[in-house]
């Protein structure tokens, strides 16, 4: 079983035909509401390419908060409707969901601001509560729209009982010392490893390095069109990025690491569960919105 912990937000989308300037007012297109929060996502990724969700199986939950609102019954039900175990996820009276507002432009390039809600309530308590279920799983997998402190407990419990830890530390944030040491597979974007090295370089090889001398392992910097560079246990590798038209960039990262996660869960190899999240974050962008882009793994073939 794979256990994700993080956020659930649901996502106001607005298409633009390029991002306004300080103080313009712009007149855009198409609005939708779209269950999203990098948690969620990132669930939903790894229950779509595990190949499970279709066949009725059940090999994925989460851990988070949700608001008493519309939103959080929205949320959840979507949630469940791709096979997420949800009996760990909180409503909490008188709080609102997480949403993000996201402008998208003709370029497929977006722009957002998160309200984290519930999302920021989240906390140690909900994941000693929830022991026994990270207890059951393989992999354990976090990102950094939930409580500092929550994700620093979360992944000493994941470690205490033996889990593989995956963390996408984003949004950029710095992080406590020796946390890095916890975690299996680090995995930022080149402006999320530059914040957690204050290396001021571009070259993805330097900054694996720094991030290993931090304490990790393994390290699968994604660098968007530009492809994945990994620094793993076992060497340097350098895969390239399929070429795709992008309609929207939207939870392309979530779905990569959705796609590596349950690749590893169903016992890929490493280079071949990076193969897999490029396929499926490569597929992703070509379809608009978070969760409505995520593929499902016969897609991919």
């Amino acid at each position: 079983m794979i256990v994700v912990i993080g956020s659930i937000n649901m996502d106001l989308v607005l298409r633009v035909p390029r991002m306004p300037l300080p103080g313009e007012t712009l007149t855009g297109g198409a609005f939708r509401t779209i269950p999203g929060g990098k948690g969620a996502n990132q669930a939903v990724a790894c229950a779509r390419l595990s190949g499970k969700v279709e066949a009725g199986g059940q090999q994925v939950a989460m851990i988070g908060c949700l608001g008493d609102d519309a939103f959080g019954t929205t949320l959840r039900a979507a949630l469940r409707s791709d096979g997420i175990i949800d009996s760990h996820i909180t409503t909490l009276p008188g709080v609102a969901s997480g949403i993000a507002s996201i402008l998208v432009d003709d370029n497929g390039q977006n722009s957002i601001v998160i309200a984290g809600g519930a999302n920021d309530l989240l906390s140690p308590a909900h994941i000693d509560a929830a022991k026994e279920l990270i207890a059951q799983a393989g992999i354990v997998v976090l990102q950094l729209e939930t409580p500092m402190a929550t994700v620093e407990h979360a992944i000493k419990l994941a470690r205490s009982l033996g889990k593989t830890v995956v963390l996408n530390p984003a949004p950029a944030a710095q992080v406590p010392a020796g946390l890095l040491e916890q975690v299996d597979y680090l995995i930022p974007n080149e402006i999320e490893a530059a914040m957690l090295t204050g290396v001021d370089s571009s070259d993805a090889s330097t900054l694996a390095r720094a991030l290993q001398k931090q304490g990790s392992d393994n390290v699968i910097i994604t660098l968007g069109s530009k492809g994945v560079h990994a620094a793993l246990y076992g060497g340097d590798y350098d895969f390239p990025a399929e070429v795709v038209k992008a309609v929207d960039t939207t939870a392309a990262g979530d779905t990569f690491i959705g796609g590596f996660v349950a690749g590893l869960a169903s016992g890929l190899d490493e280079a071949e569960a990076i193969a897999q999240g490029q396929r499926a974050a490569a597929w992703s962008v070509t379809k608009p919105g978070a969760q409505t882009s995520i593929p499902y793994l016969h897609e991919l073939f």
